[in-house]
């Protein structure tokens, strides 16, 4: 079973990853979509981590770090960033994390890679602005958008007509356009959000 959700934070993330273990789903793998298997219900307890390596082997330690913790790696992969385990040794430590720095350190780092994604974008939609494949003009002229000849100096029937044709054009042409400003729009939100929950986590009055 392959389940669609989108979370910003990690603590909300982990407890729907719990719930979904309490119904008898297990957590198999994490890419577009968290991919579950059926199994029992269990009382599990998931953690999270966001972190990339550039070498296996460093992605291999990391893993034998945690289960040597009591900490199973469930999914995730050297590049994927999001790294999910599951407490396997009753003895084992209550979290992966040892303080709350570490704890908010994840924050941080996925911060940092919606930042990165949106920095990739903007000279991009540049080049499109530059090169006339985009109209930045017609943001703020939508008139500019529709391209039949005199339209906008027709009337009646004849107006409508030309109108009504090319608006379907017009929305196809808007959706791409906007595709990338808003993308990076949402990416420095995401960012924005990721860093104030990075703040939080750090003045954690229970913090070690």
């Amino acid at each position: 079973m392959i389940k669609f959700k989108f979370f910003i934070n990690f603590d909300k993330e982990e407890k729907w990853l719990n719930e979904m273990a309490k119904q008898g789903f297990k957590l198999t793998n994490k890419s577009i979509g968290y991919v579950f298997q059926p199994s029992e219900p269990e009382n599990a307890t998931i953690k999270m981590d966001y972190r990339t390596f550039n070498k296996q082997d460093d992605f291999e330690d990391y893993r034998v770090l945690f289960e040597d913790s009591g900490w199973k790696h469930i999914a995730g992969t050297k590049g994927s960033g999001a790294q999910y385990f599951k407490k396997i040794d009753e003895n084992g430590n209550e979290d992966i994390f040892s303080d709350a720095d570490s704890k908010a350190a994840r924050y941080k780092r996925i911060s940092q890679m919606w930042i990165s994604l949106a920095t990739a974008f903007i000279p991009i939609f540049a080049v499109l602005i530059s090169t006339g494949s985009i109209d930045a003009k017609a943001f703020l002229n939508p008139k500019l958008l529709y391209y039949t000849p005199g339209l906008w100096e027709e009337t009646g029937a004849a107006f409508w007509r030309a109108f009504l044709f090319e608006t379907p054009f017009v929305l196809f042409r808007v959706f791409f356009w906007a595709l990338i400003p808003v993308t990076i729009v949402l990416y420095l939100i995401f960012a924005y959000k990721a860093n104030k929950q990075y703040q939080k986590t750090q003045e954690d009055p229970y913090r070690k």
